[in-house]
């Protein structure tokens, strides 16, 4: 067998390009590295409902209505900076069988900057975290997000040095790009997430005119079969767990596209994305995400889980009816806290179901993906009716070889910057910055 490296691309007809993931019968022909360190973000709107999520905090007063208070919620329990055990609270009860990877991060806040929209600075501020009125160009303190400068050092030899994935299949383009769009080359300058995922699919694999074509795994494990002969008994088996999941995600993207194309024939009142299965949706285009993490496509990449205020419908397959809109529910928390609280719970059983997955991927020195990840899941809202900044709802998954201690719960000193974090996890993936936005310093107590 000639030799071939992990980053070597199966080449079938129509064009079709392929990533292998690590095989060990590969890594005997060619010398392989140790496996890298990513870098991903798992962001979700609107906050959260902070008595189901924070430990301590049970008993809150749920907020009635749309305060617009930005202060502290009404309820804050008394916890002394300082490591906690992990307690998992209903909100975040699906981390259960990965507890010993996460890290529950609590009292970081942001500064919002008055003048413009909660919602749109909450989201479109969460990863570049400048200072008020820093930016004297914009109406948002708005600068190049973390993602791209971790990106522009780590992914100088990848195929993407990032990449960006959004989970808004609404059309309905009711609010700007700052309400849906977490990821920024610099100020004014959006990196446009990719929402559509036969398009992520094709940017992926190269795919070019595939409706003329078999699908991908088809086309390639004609020229694939050949390897599989050469490989031992535990690399054919990682072969056919790795095709059978791009075909599943294949198959996915088929079913989707038919029921989307069924849903288009039958009026109704609202999109026809608003009764997709909202979780298998979310689940195809993070497999798509973990898929280009493991194989090295790209080291940095941004997920997110749905957009800032649009006030668009979804069903949320398991919860409701009907379409349901997040963001008018926030607003009368009162009436539909134990709606909201489910809805929190749904999108940290997506959150669950790829930190499991990244974890269930060996990598070549026998730790998984997710050990050499660091996976944030975070809102930029404390709290989705109280439209608070500070507080916010963090976690860390991996520990991005062992740069991250994890397994318990970590609460900042009063007023921390998010920021701090941010540049802690920069220098973490190998970054020497003295400053990341308005950080005040880094997070020590967190690294290893």
């Amino acid at each position: 067998m000639p030799p071939l490296s992990r980053r070597s691309f199966l080449r079938g007809a129509g064009g079709a390009l392929l990533s292998l993931p690590w095989l060990e019968s590969i890594a005997k022909a060619v010398p392989q590295k140790s496996p890298t360190q990513r870098l991903a973000f798992f962001y979700t709107p609107i906050g959260v409902v902070r008595r189901g999520f924070f430990p301590g905090e049970a008993d809150a007063i749920v907020p009635a209505g749309n305060q617009n208070g930005r202060m502290k919620s009404d309820f804050v329990p008394s916890i002394a900076p300082g490591f906690h055990k992990l307690e998992l609270t209903p909100t975040l009860s699906p981390l259960e069988s990965v507890k010993d990877k996460v890290t529950l991060i609590t009292g970081l806040d942001r500064k919002f900057q008055n003048g413009t929209d909660v919602h749109a600075q909450c989201a479109s501020c969460f990863l570049s975290s400048a200072a008020p009125f820093s930016i004297e160009s914009s109406a948002w303190p708005l600068d190049r997000s973390l993602d791209h400068i971790v990106g522009d050092h780590v992914g100088i030899d990848t195929p993407f040095r990032t990449l960006e994935f959004g989970c808004n299949s609404h059309q309905d383009n009711k609010e700007s790009i700052y309400f849906d769009n977490i990821s920024w080359y610099g100020t004014g300058h959006v990196a446009p997430s990719i929402r559509d995922p036969r398009k992520i699919y094709n940017r992926l694999f190269g795919t070019q005119e595939i409706d003329n074509f078999r699908d991908i795994t088809d086309l390639v494990l004609e020229d694939a079969r050949s390897l599989n002969r050469n490989l031992g008994y535990e690399d054919k088996q990682k072969f056919t767990e790795y095709f059978d999941s791009i075909r599943t995600i294949e198959e996915q993207m088929a079913k989707l596209d038919n029921m989307r194309g069924e849903l288009d024939k039958a009026p109704m009142p609202e999109p026809t994305a608003a009764y997709l299965p909202r979780g298998e949706y979310i689940r195809l285009m993070g497999d798509l995400m973990v898929v280009a993490l493991q194989t090295g496509l790209t080291r940095v990449a941004t997920f997110m889980v749905g957009p800032e205020r649009w006030n668009t419908p979804f069903t949320f397959e398991g919860l409701f009816d009907k379409p349901r809109s997040h963001h008018l529910m926030s607003h009368n928390q009162t009436e539909y806290v134990n709606d909201l609280l489910s809805l929190d719970r749904f999108h940290m059983d997506q959150y669950a179901y790829l930190i499991q997955k990244m974890d269930q991927i060996v990598e070549s020195d026998g730790t998984t993906l997710l050990d050499n990840t660091l996976f944030t899941y975070g809102s930029g809202l404390g709290d989705g009716s109280t439209h608070q900044y500070n507080d916010l709802p963090i976690i860390v998954a991996g520990s991005g070889r062992g740069a991250l201690k994890t397994g318990q719960h970590y609460h900042c000193p009063e007023a921390t910057p998010l920021a701090n974090l941010w540049l802690t996890q920069a220098k973490m993936m190998g970054l020497t910055l003295d400053r990341f936005a308005d950080s005040t310093g880094l997070l020590p107590q967190l690294q290893s």
